[in-house]
């Protein structure tokens, strides 16, 4: 998160976007989508490393619903092997391939796109893509800053188009299993959430300047984030460390977890206040720039708070599980995690109730994921981490940063979606974009 973004920049940068706000209150929420879409999606892909693969392992089994039209990636070498695992499992005819992602949104038989660059680029990207008539599947967080996520739910209501955030546990079994049984009452209504993640990180010591490797265009990599030279952890993977370009373990892995929670309470508005504390705690020497511990409080205006922790040193987890949940609820309380388990205690002696464990265990929720995405964009309907249901929980790791950043508790208006007497704070909503690689302008 820049903190040269000054009081000039940020009131420029909110007039710019008023006619995409105002485009969703006039919606007034409702999604209008485009026509019926043919039987097969054809798909761009944007960004060939990390978790694409494992995306284009899973569209391997759904060749009968789906085709891969364009390949786009910074990094040739990355495209390369993608391209290489798609004709050999996935089609026989070799995708098209661009280092820029203009090159595949302009191409109408493309129906749909896949984001999986790094948050910087996933607004940049995806409202351009919709613009230009494609539906999107943006990988978590959808943000980079919260306003972008407003922009995103403006510009699918305006385009008709369907969005889907790389929240696979929305699709999971073991989620729709618990959801049932938390639906049914059964530890009576849900007051407090609690997600964390738990997991041993190691020391990623600083590394000096080099030379971006042969093919890459690298100021298109930094895209709408500041100059800067080259540095290898500020480049494949590594990114995340950075918030130039990430938002660190809370954004990363920590808002799978968020997701849940949100889901588990039933949210449906901003949290009110905000309460974050963190540092290091075991990663000295780290050169990652957020901290290697944090813990965020988010009270919700009826009461209902909702609890993230996560910790670089819990080799075993917390109630058995590297992330995970617990919901309380007036009757009892239940363990959830996105790993395929849940175990539910219920009255005042934590009596054992109903329990998943094996049968689910590992089942993540991708291939159903992906699956109501495709169908999605083929039959227009809405799917599960629309727009406006992650924008709900991206901004638990936007507004979980700020305070962290600003004062370390912030009051937040959920109706102005602005900070209460914190102009430091109101700052850091937004960011400043380098140019030419802006948002575009999509009014």
């Amino acid at each position: 998160m820049s903190h040269d973004t000054n009081r000039r920049e940020f009131l420029q940068q909110s007039t710019e976007t008023a006619t995409l706000f105002a485009a969703a209150t006039a919606l007034g929420g409702v999604q209008v989508f485009a026509q019926v879409k043919p039987d097969k999606v054809r798909l761009g892909i944007i960004g060939c490393g990390g978790i694409m693969t494992t995306h284009v392992k899973g569209l391997v089994d759904r060749k009968d619903a789906a085709s891969i039209a364009w390949l786009c990636d910074v990094d040739p070498a990355q495209t390369d092997k993608m391209n290489a695992h798609i004709t050999r499992e996935f089609q026989a005819a070799a995708p098209k391939r661009s280092g820029k992602y203009e090159d595949l949104i302009a191409d109408k038989d493309v129906d749909a796109v896949i984001i999986a660059t790094p948050h910087h680029w996933h607004a940049p990207i995806a409202l351009a893509a919709m613009a230009a008539g494609k539906d999107v599947y943006i990988e978590k967080p959808i943000s980079h800053v919260y306003n972008e996520g407003p922009l995103i739910i403006a510009a699918a209501k305006k385009y008709g188009r369907v969005v889907q955030q790389g929240s696979q546990m929305r699709n999971s079994p073991v989620t729709d299993k618990a959801g049932k049984l938390l639906k049914s009452g059964i530890i009576g209504q849900v007051k407090v959430a609690r997600a964390w993640t738990a997991e041993t990180r190691s020391v990623a010591k600083p590394k000096p300047d080099g030379t971006p490797p042969a093919g890459v265009d690298y100021d298109r990599w930094l895209g709408p984030a500041p100059k800067r030279p080259f540095n290898p952890y500020r480049f494949h993977a590594t990114w995340r460390m950075f918030a130039d370009y990430g938002n660190g373990e809370i954004g990363d892995d920590g808002i799978h977890d968020l997701d849940m929670a949100a889901w588990g309470l039933g949210i449906d508005t901003m949290p009110k206040q905000i309460t974050a504390r963190g540092g290091r705690m075991l990663l000295d020497g780290h050169a990652s720039e957020y901290p290697d511990n944090m813990n965020v409080t988010y009270e919700y205006p009826d009461g209902r708070l909702l609890i993230y922790e996560n910790y670089p040193f819990t080799a075993y987890g917390l109630h058995g599980f590297d992330n995970g949940n617990v919901f309380y609820g007036t009757d009892g309380y239940m363990i959830f995690s996105r790993r395929g388990a849940f175990s539910v205690f219920q009255g005042p002696k934590g009596t054992p109730g109903p329990t998943e464990g094996k049968e689910l265990r590992g089942k993540t929720g991708y291939a159903e994921h992906m699956a109501e995405f495709l169908n999605a964009v083929r039959k227009r309907t809405p799917t599960k981490a629309s727009a406006d249901v992650a924008h709900r929980s991206c901004a638990l790791v936007h507004l979980g940063e700020i305070a962290f950043r600003t004062r370390g508790r912030v009051n937040f208006d959920p109706k102005t979606e602005k900070f209460i007497d914190c102009d430091e704070a109101n700052l850091l909503l937004t960011k400043k974009y380098r140019e030419p690689y802006g948002l575009p302008d999509v009014s």
